[in-house]
């Protein structure tokens, strides 16, 4: 009798270097890294100069904020750095993880998945997380630098996916019937897109960040929706988000206000959580 039992996906997809060629950029791939942002937090501080890119085939001990560890099998998911040396001055730092989740939203959404923004730094697909965003500033020699760190979930299946609130784009794929791209084909997609937001947002002035306020709160599922922020020092702040200003911090209306009541601004920083009241 033939064999029925359901195959699973293959989890490997080795990235083709020789597909790798981003304008402004120069990609490296490892094989194992414990953390592609410590590694490229050391060659900024021995001089590499912005758009390097360091791409691990499988990082070991990744972090998020706070801290918070994580990692995937081999070859299954999308972990890079990039280094960055920003022009614009250090209050608007705060834009550079909200503009790289708008970024890999967008390059999601070419390739067909419906991914939205969470407040600070999550991209989402439905409400699940696909993937995370670390940025990291840097001292160096000639000056301050940021490390900008993502990682998306590509090829894992439901049942190893880490919590049920995360998702991957095979399991994306599979419920919505669309092609699964190859990991070489997306990382050149994200790479492009945040390479274009971020020189649009160096170039642009006081317009461009006026309009990357404005596209981020659009596609920021955060906005609009009862939150509970979780913070160190405090009690928690209950209420609606509404917005986000233009440092980059969430604009929250407390509900022991009621309606129309004075926003609390409060920044990436200062927050442990942001999660539906």
């Amino acid at each position: 009798m033939p064999d029925t039992t359901p195959r699973r996906p293959p989890l490997d997809d080795p990235l083709d270097t020789t597909r790798l060629a981003v304008p402004g950029l120069l990609v490296e791939v490892v094989e194992e890294s414990p953390s592609t942002n410590a590694l490229v937090a050391e060659r900024a501080r021995e001089g590499a100069p912005e758009g390097l890119v360091v791409v691990t085939e499988h990082q070991t001990a990744g972090r998020g904020r706070l801290d918070r560890t994580w990692s995937t099998p081999a070859r299954s998911a999308l972990t890079f750095s990039l280094l960055l040396r920003p022009r614009l001055p250090a209050e608007q730092w705060p834009w550079l993880p909200l503009l790289t989740g708008h970024a890999v939203a967008g390059a999601l959404l070419a390739h067909g998945f419906p991914a939205g923004v969470k407040w600070p730094n999550d991209v989402l697909v439905e409400d699940r997380k696909v993937a995370g965003i670390l940025v990291e500033r840097v001292e160096t020699p000639t000056g301050p630098a940021a490390v900008v760190g993502i990682g998306l979930n590509v090829r894992l299946p439901a049942d190893l996916l880490p919590v049920p609130t995360a998702t991957s784009l095979l399991v994306e794929a599979q419920e919505r019937g669309v092609d699964l791209p190859a990991r070489d084909r997306l990382l050149v997609s994200l790479l492009e897109t945040l390479r274009a937001a971020y020189d649009a947002w160096q170039a642009g002035g006081d317009a461009a960040a006026d309009r990357l306020r404005a596209a981020y709160a659009e596609a920021c599922v955060t906005i609009g929706r009862s939150v509970r922020v979780e913070l160190p020092a405090t009690e928690a702040l209950v209420g609606t988000a509404v917005g986000v200003d233009r440092h980059g911090r969430l604009l929250v209306e407390p509900a022991d206000q009621g309606p129309g009541g004075a926003a609390v601004a409060v920044s990436a920083g200062d927050v442990v959580h942001v999660r539906p009241a």
